[in-house]
């Protein structure tokens, strides 16, 4: 298979480069590809990976290693088995230190976790409420807040701006009807 001239090299990755996205190295990701089938037994590409274009193999009749992985197809499988990429991870990690320390308080922050979790990029609410629980905090991001009509129901949290966590000016007293659980 010839890798298309036009093809972004960010798009084909080595085993190393794939791993690195989700902080594994390439033996494990290798590993966890052989696991999805997409490679055989001894290392190389297998022909489904080839077949379905997840895989180019650079030198197939030298027999070496000098295979490339197509990052977004890959991704899904890794992503499908239970990777989180690094970069969300971060993410994640970030907002639950923030909203469980605004959960616990303090006298020289003015936001509230709510206020804050308004921020909050939907993809990130379960992975945020996920670790929230793990470390015992009671707050929980909900994923729908109240519209300023009561008769027109909630409405999902939207941003769609990744944003990372910031506390500064006072914002108005208002909920996204995230709500504290019973301890």
């Amino acid at each position: 298979m010839e890798l298309p001239a036009s093809a972004n090299p960010d798009l084909w990755l080595t085993l190393t480069g794939l791993g690195r996205i989700y902080g594994i190295s390439a033996v494990h990701c290798g590993r966890l590809l052989s696991d999805a089938g997409l490679r055989d037994h001894d290392g190389q590409p297998s022909q489904r990976a080839l077949d379905d274009k997840l895989a180019y193999q650079r030198h197939p009749q030298h027999g070496s290693r000098h295979a490339l992985w197509q990052r977004q197809g890959c991704s899904a499988i890794l992503e499908a088995g239970g990777l989180v990429p690094m970069v969300q991870t971060t993410l994640v990690e970030q907002w639950v230190a923030l909203l469980s320390a605004l959960e616990a308080g303090s006298p020289s922050i003015s936001t509230s976790a709510e206020q804050m979790a308004e921020d909050l990029p939907k993809e990130l609410v379960e992975p945020v409420n996920r670790q929230l629980r793990k470390i015992g905090c009671s707050f929980q991001v909900s994923r729908l807040r109240p519209t300023s009509n009561p008769k027109q129901g909630a409405s999902p949290v939207a941003s769609s701006k990744p944003s990372i966590p910031r506390v500064g000016s006072r914002r108005p007293n208002h909920s996204n009807g995230a709500v504290p659980l019973a301890s």
